[in-house]
């Protein structure tokens, strides 16, 4: 596929939005998101307040987005993006057990509902890992547990099993990961399993999570007036970035985002983040 100009996450009305706006500034442009059924506006019957198409539903309004996007030229990916990776002057974006580069990104991930597990976070980079394809060599003769939450979850841990990973499949929720530099084990209910990493397999991942250093506040992604974030070349748009959580708000924040970054490849990384911590 080649390296893309953008590539947005999220396939909301900001991840559409932001990637109509970009392929009308002639970027090459993927979007790579959930499954669109399982959204909280798919399951809406009714939206009374979005300019212009007053009454329509979540459907039909996303089914119009998706319709605008794939008209102008934006290739529509499903699959879960585990990790972005800056590389120089690309990002690497995993995701199922692809993995594509771009030279920019745009977030618009939604509001991340899921809890995390104790340990999680303390350990990531230290034994927790959210994709197979990019980390699982690294685990290559070792013991792991796949913390299987996704229809798609069986197959990473398939793939960690073929490279020759000793994989144990966990479904429970009741999850634990233990150590203090490194992961030793995980509390799964009430049994402790020794393991040397985890492969954590949710629907979702935390914006700060799927790439290093990201500013938040709180759960929201720190983002200036424009959609720049503290990281040049990443954006962000729509609900990640805070409330009122609107869909024209939304809209709007995808196609400033996009124009954004539109700039940022003219341009190159010069003033990309002016403003951001303002």
């Amino acid at each position: 596929m080649g390296v893309f100009d953008i590539i947005v996450i999220g396939g909301g009305p900001a991840g559409l939005s932001a990637s109509i706006t970009a392929r009308q500034r002639g970027n090459a442009v993927a979007v790579i998101s959930n499954d669109s059924t399982n959204s909280g506006l798919y399951k809406a019957k009714e939206i009374g307040n979005y300019p212009g198409l007053p009454g329509i539903s979540g459907p039909e309004l996303l089914g119009k987005l998706t319709a605008h996007a794939v008209g102008a030229g934006a290739e529509l990916i499903t699959g879960r993006v585990s990790v972005i990776m800056p590389m120089g002057a690309e990002f690497h974006v995993g995701f199922g057990s692809e993995i594509l580069a771009s030279k920019s990104i745009i977030l618009a991930t939604g509001v991340a509902q899921t809890s995390l597990f104790p340990g999680e976070e303390e350990l990531l980079g230290r034994g927790v890992s959210y994709c197979a394809t990019c980390d699982g060599m690294l685990f290559r003769g070792k013991k792991v547990c796949a913390v299987c939450h996704t229809p798609e979850a069986d197959e990473e841990a398939e793939y960690l099993a073929s490279i020759g990973c000793d994989v144990i499949r966990l479904h429970t929720k009741n999850v634990r990961i233990n150590g203090e530099n490194h992961v030793t084990s995980v509390t799964a209910d009430s049994d402790e399993i020794e393991c040397d990493g985890v492969f954590i397999l949710r629907s979702a991942v935390a914006p700060h999570l799927l790439i290093t250093g990201l500013e938040m506040d709180n759960r929201h992604i720190r983002a200036n007036p424009s959609g720049g974030t503290n990281i040049p070349g990443v954006f962000a748009a729509g609900d990640c970035t805070g409330a009122p959580y609107q869909i024209a708000k939304a809209a709007g924040q995808g196609l400033t985002a996009a124009l954004a970054a539109s700039e940022y490849l003219a341009n190159g990384s010069r003033n990309q983040q002016s403003g951001v911590n303002k």
